[in-house]
C-alpha cells in the first residue's frame, strides 16, 4: 500500500534528489488540528478525503518535491487525473501480509481498527489496486529496507520525473 513507510522512506529519497518532502497525512492533521483517527471519528472518511484532496492541491502548487500520500489517496475517485502529469506517480506495492508488517504498532490508521490487519488489508488493497496501477511506476517494496526503496524512487525520479 502507498502509505507503508512513509516516514522513512520519503525524506530519504528527497535527501537523494536535493528536494523538499511532506507527508500529505501530516498537513491534513495540521490543518484539521486534529490526529487523523479524530477527524474520522468526528466527521467521517467523506470529510477526510475532501481534507486529503485540498492538501495535495496545495503541494501541487508548491515547487517540485516528494510528497508521501496515505493509501486511500490514489483510490479516490478523480484524485490521480487531477494531478494532470504534474507529477510522477509511484506506486510501493507490497503484499498485504508486509504491509501489516510495517504498519504494526500504528494506531493511526482508522480503517484498519475493526478488523485484523492482514485481513482488513487484503480487502482495501483489492477496492484500490485498480487504482494504484494508474501509477507510472510501480516499485516492488517487499523485504525491501526502507533505503533501498529510497533510492529506488530516486533513479525512477531522475529517469522519468526530470529530477
Amino acid at each position: 500500500m502507498p502509505g507503508a513507510g512513509k516516514t522513512t522512506v520519503a525524506p530519504h529519497a528527497a535527501g537523494l534528489l536535493g528536494a523538499p518532502w511532506c507527508d500529505l497525512d501530516q498537513r491534513i492533521v495540521a490543518r484539521a488540528r486534529q490526529p487523523i483517527t479524530e477527524i474520522f471519528t468526528t466527521h467521517g472518511e467523506r470529510y477526510f478525503r475532501a481534507l486529503e484532496r485540498a492538501a495535495m492541491v496545495d503541494v501541487l502548487a508548491e515547487p517540485p518535491q516528494v510528497v508521501a500520500t496515505g493509501g486511500g489517496w490514489a483510490a479516490e475517485a478523480d484524485n490521480i487525473a487531477a494531478v494532470g502529469g504534474r507529477a510522477l506517480l509511484i506506486y510501493l506495492s507490497l503484499t498485504p501480509a508486509e504491509a501489516a508488517g510495517r504498519l504494526a504498532g500504528s494506531g493511526d490508521r482508522p480503517l484498519l481498527a475493526d478488523a485484523p490487519p492482514v485481513s482488513r488489508i487484503t480487502e482495501l488493497l483489492q477496492a484500490r489496486e485498480r487504482w494504484y496501477r494508474l501509477a507510472d511506476i510501480e516499485i516492488a517494496v517487499g523485504q525491501t529496507t526502507p533505503a533501498a526503496v529510497a533510492d529506488s524512487i530516486a533513479v525512477a525520479a531522475r529517469q522519468h520525473g526530470g529530477w
